[in-house]
C-alpha cells in the first residue's frame, strides 16, 4: 500500500510526519512525503499522480476542521475515492467533526505511532 504523508497549510512544524513516515516505511509500506506547506489541491494532486493508497494529513497549527474541510470539498470535485487521515495536534472533541467532514480516521494528540501503523495495516 502507498501512504502519501502530507503537511497542509502554514504549520512548518514537521519531525512528527517524519517520524512517522520511517515507522510506516519500517513496517513495510511505501511512503511519500509531499513536503510543508502544502495546498489541500497540491496534496489531491500528488496523491493522484503517485497512485496512493491512502492520504495522511499531519495538521499542528490548529486549523485541522478548516483544512479538512477544504479536503473533503476537492477531493469530491477531483473524484479521488482513497481514504484519508488527519492528526497532529488534534483535541479529542473533534474527532467525530472530522469523521463526519469525510476522514476514514482521525488520531487526537496523544497517539502513538504504533496506533497508526496499525490502523493502516488494518485497511490495507
Amino acid at each position: 500500500m502507498k501512504v502519501l504523508l502530507s503537511k497542509p497549510g502554514l504549520d512548518g512544524h514537521d519531525v512528527g510526519v517524519k517520524v512517522l513516515a520511517y515507522a510506516v516505511k519500517d513496517a513495510g509500506f511505501e511512503v511519500a512525503y509531499s513536503g510543508l506547506r502544502k495546498s489541500i489541491e497540491e496534496i489531491v494532486e500528488k496523491a493522484t499522480d503517485i497512485k496512493a493508497d491512502v492520504i495522511g494529513l499531519s495538521i499542528l497549527s490548529g486549523s485541522h476542521l478548516i483544512l479538512c474541510e477544504k479536503m473533503r470539498d476537492v477531493m469530491s470535485k477531483s473524484g479521488l475515492t482513497i481514504p484519508w487521515l488527519v492528526g497532529g495536534n488534534i483535541p479529542h472533541g473533534d474527532v467525530d467533526t472530522l469523521i463526519n467532514l469525510g476522514a476514514a480516521a482521525a488520531f487526537p494528540t496523544g497517539t502513538t505511532v504504533e496506533e497508526v501503523v496499525h490502523y493502516l495495516k488494518e485497511i490495507e
